[in-house]
């Protein structure tokens, strides 16, 4: 009665462990069986003051194959060959981070300066909280500031590029007025003529500051409130310095300006090494002048279409001349007496017997 015993539905080829496991269920009640139970066996034995082994695992050979001999489960140790391998952040991550991390210090810069700006607005709203920072003298000198300055805080922000390069075409002036002295220095030297040195550095010291006065400020301070009055003063004064430009790039001898026609009568008169170096260097402002005046005669073209594209005409700029006009304290006061004595004048005639003078 043995055979009777086995299970008729048992699958012949089954894994002897998975045999095992059935056959104790049956044996125990279905009621106890519990299928999830089944573990896998581990072995993790230590040595004695070293580090454990790593766990063994027990793989079961499905149908008899495999690394087991015998039917018997193949026991998988991990190596270092099939364990996952370590997480290690990609090139494209570190990448990532480092270019949130720019990102983020130029964003943390901009704030700042946005800070400064509103700080710097606040107190030009308030009178006399602006100081003058222009020009940058430093603090040992006698004589301060005149002007203030800052095209970032004046100036909208869809004008700041242009009234930029006018800046920076004032200080190219300025710089070829400097490399003139040095250009009639030469002569002077080579050809025994002071005239062009002493005029050059007459030049030098009336036409850099009266430049930047004269018709610098007013087109800072036309594209800073939009004013007409201030664009037609810049306009008629920066044509007389294109005309400058120009004499001074065509180089009239004796004229205190190193252009063409004293290079060529330095070329005509040369004699040694010293006529040469000095014709070089006077060839050389030459060019520098005849590259202003062309620089020059660009941003008035670029001026005057900003200043029609505005709307503003010659009518606004006398409007805005006599309004500036009446509100300067001295025309009020000599407005007012003339006022007045006109109507002294007047009481006088009507009062019969008063006295006239």
């Amino acid at each position: 009665m043995s055979g009777f015993d086995d299970n008729p539905f048992a699958d012949p080829f089954a894994e002897p462990s998975i045999q095992q496991a059935t056959r104790g269920s049956a044996q125990n009640g279905l009621e106890e069986y519990d299928p999830f139970s089944a573990k896998p066996t581990t072995t993790n034995t230590a040595p004695a003051g070293g580090t454990a082994n790593p766990p063994t695992y027990v793989q079961p050979n499905v149908g008899g194959t495999g690394a087991s001999t015998g039917g018997q489960p193949a026991v998988v140790t991990p190596t270092p060959t099939n364990q996952p391998p370590a997480y290690t952040p990609s090139a494209q991550q570190q990448v990532s981070s480092a270019e949130f991390q720019r990102r983020q210090e130029e964003l943390e810069k901009k704030a700042e300066e946005l800070a400064r700006k509103e700080e710097q607005l606040r107190n030009a709203s308030t009178p006399g909280a602006r100081q003058d920072n222009w020009p940058p003298l430093p603090s040992a000198c006698p004589v301060g500031p005149c002007f203030y300055q800052d095209i970032n805080v004046d100036i909208p922000l869809e004008f700041q590029k242009i009234v930029r390069m006018l800046y920076y075409l004032w200080m190219f002036h300025a710089l070829m007025l400097l490399l003139n002295i040095l250009g009639g220095l030469g002569v002077f030297i080579a050809f025994d003529n002071g005239t062009t040195f002493g005029l050059a550095i007459l030049y030098f010291f009336i036409f850099t500051p009266f430049s930047y006065i004269c018709w610098f400020r007013p087109v800072y301070k036309a594209f800073r409130s939009d004013s007409s009055f201030n664009f037609m003063v810049f306009f008629f004064i920066f044509s007389c310095q294109l005309v400058v430009s120009i004499i001074s790039a065509i180089g009239i001898p004796s004229m205190g300006s190193c252009g063409f026609l004293l290079g060529l009568y330095t070329l005509n008169n040369r004699a040694g090494p010293a006529s040469i170096i000095a014709i070089i260097i006077v060839f050389m402002v030459a060019l520098g002048f005849s590259v202003v005046a062309a620089v020059d005669t660009i941003l008035l073209i670029k001026v005057h279409r900003i200043y029609r594209s505005t709307g503003a005409s010659f009518a606004k700029a006398q409007a805005e001349f006599s309004q500036g006009v009446m509100r300067n304290e001295h025309v009020q006061n000599v407005a007012a007496n003339a006022a007045s004595a006109a109507v002294r004048t007047q009481l006088n005639q009507n009062t019969p017997g008063a006295p006239r003078f």
